[in-house]
């Protein structure tokens, strides 16, 4: 049984969703210790919980710790096989936070797979929806013969309410990632979004403004869409990603960024924030976002080879390379960041 220190560094709730979604995948029996020690409300929180039930519902695992609030946990998988799975984790939590645990080991089974979530599409200290679909799930696509995402509703803190559906049909292949060189900006877009109660304060519009006055510089096309939807709290928020491609004008890079609003936050300051991640990101020479950077870390170890030079190496990232290799032993070298998976199968 492989035994994981769950306060390790960044010492959150990643540890888990990685560790149980390798765990499923390669059918090997994990004990985490410690969870979310170093939090204010350490162990399990809910949206823990349902992702790790719905793991369980594919793969048979047998559980233990299974508790809201618990900081052990037993995980003793079988094989993984195809479900449709209805998860509705009841408040605002995350549902892109929750998808880490889900969506490489849907790599892997033996057939298409439908997943429909209910919980928040943009909350706080994760990656909103628009960002999932129009950023990270461009690293998935190879890996899958079908992969598209719905979003029927928008869910903001606290109440969430927000639903989407995945469909995605498994093709894995070991082609590796590589990710080291920017090439050519030749696009931003970006998705502007609010509660319809804040239409007439066109929130969604001054967020988009002051993006675009700030990215201007880079003398290129920008595209952002304004979106007002009925939700259940009050909310707002910008993604933004850039498309840079290569001497054949082929896409080579994506990166991403995003800002959320707040009450007495201003929708100026919410499009200048993402803004400027975009813009650092930009300047960095940056080929993979560090948002994105360490998502990509638990499917890369399935896909020797693969390198990416990010702007930053961030905690989340060192993270997952401790999680990751804790199954596979030492298959990542971190230098001058660029983040290379060894050939070692």
């Amino acid at each position: 049984m492989i035994k994981i220190e769950g306060s390790y560094l960044e010492g959150g709730g990643q540890i888990v969703r990685t560790a149980v979604a390798l765990s499923s995948i390669m059918s090997k029996s994990i004990e985490i210790i410690n969870i979310r020690k170093g939090r204010t409300k350490p162990g399990l929180k809910n949206q823990h919980i349902h992702a790790i039930k719905a793991l369980q519902k594919l793969c048979g695992a047998k559980v233990e710790g299974l508790v809201l609030g618990g900081e052990h946990l037993i995980f003793q998988p079988k094989k993984l096989k195809s479900k449709t799975l209805n998860i509705d984790i009841k408040t605002a939590g995350s549902i892109t936070l929750l998808l880490q645990s889900l969506l490489i080991p849907c790599l892997f089974l033996d057939k298409k797979i439908t997943l429909r979530i209910k919980g928040g599409t943009c909350t706080n200290w994760s990656m909103p929806v628009e960002f999932l679909e129009n950023v990270l799930l461009q690293y998935f696509e190879p890996y899958c013969d079908k992969l598209k995402l719905k979003q029927e509703k928008r869910g903001y803190y606290p109440k969430g309410g927000g639903k989407i559906e995945i469909k995605l049909k498994p093709k894995f292949n070991e082609h590796p990632i590589e990710k080291i060189n920017q090439g050519k900006l030749v696009l931003i877009k970006g998705i502007s979004h609010a509660s319809k109660s804040l239409e007439n304060a066109k929130v969604a519009e001054r967020q988009a403004k002051k993006a675009k006055e700030l990215l201007k510089k880079y003398e290129v096309p920008i595209k952002i869409t304004v979106e007002y939807s009925d939700t259940l709290s009050i909310g707002s928020g910008i993604t933004l990603w850039a498309i840079f491609e290569n001497e054949q004008g082929d896409k080579e890079v994506i990166l991403g960024s995003d800002s959320l609003g707040a009450r007495g936050k201003k929708s100026e300051i919410v499009g200048k924030e993402a803004a400027e991640k975009l813009i650092k990101e930009i300047d960095n020479g940056a080929c993979v976002d560090v948002h994105s950077a360490d998502n990509l870390i638990p499917l890369m170890a399935f896909l020797p080879g693969s390198k990416i030079k990010v702007g930053e190496i961030s905690k989340h990232t060192l993270t997952n390379i401790y999680t990751v290799e804790k199954f596979f032993g030492k298959i990542f070298e971190v230098k001058n960041n660029i983040i290379t998976r060894s050939q070692q199968v």
